[in-house]
């Protein structure tokens, strides 16, 4: 018998007869190794991107100007050298400023998934007032653990962003237990996504509502009820989203749908309450970056067995459990990442709570995601189809 035989995956339709041992913890989370981060500071790049050919358009305008009447014989390249320096060293010194961390509370939701968890403690470490909520808190280890590793100013909430009677609960015990000076809270951090994965027809309407109430009503009910407490600090809201809004991918239909349609609320959120002094900031992250943070390879071969299963007998013929596996397996890549550096993706969220000036959008993506949603933005869509043709 062939090697490839014996070594061949099971049937992801098949029951499993063995659990994967999770990874610990301290593999998923990377951000106490700077040293070995990869990220590519894109923050940075769209920040100065458009100031720097502004500085070539004015050093040209310029240095024609001069020349035609005679004043200096000054090169272009020189004028654009002195003003990028100048303009990059401002925008340098803008980006980074930061506000003060004293007395100041910040709410991260979704605490039970890697990245909330880390969030949490970074925003701890940082000297933040943090309100950690959990789904599940009551028996929950990472809550207990969070806890224990952080600081006293750490508190730790049961918070399904679904139930309007926990985030009233989390909306009181909040205010009973701001820092001292605190007029309200400075920031809410949603990081609860609820991953949704497969081809349209083969997605339970149950698994759409419920992708839509965790991704998109639970954070504008949030908002409004945590909204008065953010207005009073002018502090900020920070929504975790993706990149998928922007790029289309299949299997993903549903997720994507429901966090284009958060990014959507953001996009007018931002506008209505700029007259407030409260910024609105979105973290596209991308499937690469954030690894197994939000599905686990064990949670997609589960919602792939529980989909086979409700499939009728004509739609099971119709795909065939070939294709089915294989488009789900096309996702095993994202979710064999464990190992993925988390740094930029954590960075890019506190730094939407830390930032005196934030971006409204962040993008902690890989170089290949990048390019991808670019010229998903920007190149003809008849070409961008052909190109990515899936």
């Amino acid at each position: 018998m062939a090697a490839g035989d014996v070594t061949r995956r099971a049937s992801i339709t098949a029951p499993s007869m063995h659990r994967r041992p999770s990874a610990r913890r301290g593999s998923l989370i990377k951000g106490s190794q700077p040293s070995t981060s990869q990220e590519v500071p894109w923050d940075i790049i769209d920040r100065c991107a458009l100031p720097v050919v502004l500085c070539h358009a004015l050093a040209v305008v310029l240095s024609a100007l001069l020349n035609a009447l005679h004043i200096s014989q000054i090169s272009v390249f020189t004028l654009f050298l002195w003003f990028s320096i100048s303009v990059t060293g401002s925008l340098w010194f803008y980006h980074n400023l930061q506000v003060t961390a004293a007395g100041k509370a910040v709410l991260v939701t979704g605490c039970d998934n890697v990245l909330g968890n880390a969030l949490a403690r970074r925003l701890d470490d940082l000297g933040y007032h943090v309100f950690a909520g959990f789904q599940n808190k009551a028996g929950n280890i990472d809550a207990d653990m969070l806890k224990e590793d952080c600081s006293g100013r750490l508190h730790t909430l049961q918070l399904d962003i679904t139930s309007e009677t926990q985030i009233l609960s989390a909306s009181l015990y909040i205010v009973d237990h701001l820092p001292e000076g605190a007029q309200g809270l400075w920031a809410i951090v949603n990081c609860e996504s609820w991953c949704a994965l497969g081809e349209l027809e083969w997605v339970p309407f149950s698994v759409i509502r419920r992708a839509m109430e965790v991704n998109l009503l639970g954070p504008a009910r949030l908002v409004q009820v945590m909204l008065p407490l953010v207005r009073r600090s002018r502090g900020r809201v920070v929504l975790a989203s993706s990149i998928l809004t922007h790029v289309a991918a299949p299997v993903r239909g549903v997720h994507a749908a429901s966090l284009a349609a958060l990014d959507a609320l953001a996009a007018c959120l931002r506008r209505e309450l700029k007259s407030r002094g409260v910024d609105v900031v979105v973290v596209a992250a991308g499937e690469y970056t954030t690894g197994n943070a939000w599905l686990s390879e064990e949670k997609l071969l589960e919602q792939a067995r529980d989909m086979w299963k409700r499939l009728s007998d004509e739609q099971k013929g119709a795909y065939g459990e070939d294709y089915f596996e294989q488009a789900l397996r096309s996702l095993e890549k994202y979710t064999k990442s464990a190992d993925a550096d988390l740094t930029a993706v954590t960075r890019a969220l506190s730094d939407g709570v830390t930032r005196t000036f934030p971006l409204s959008r962040y993008t902690p993506v890989s170089p290949r995601e990048k390019l991808k949603s670019l010229l998903a933005e920007h190149m003809p869509r008849s070409l961008y189809e052909g190109l990515y043709a899936d």
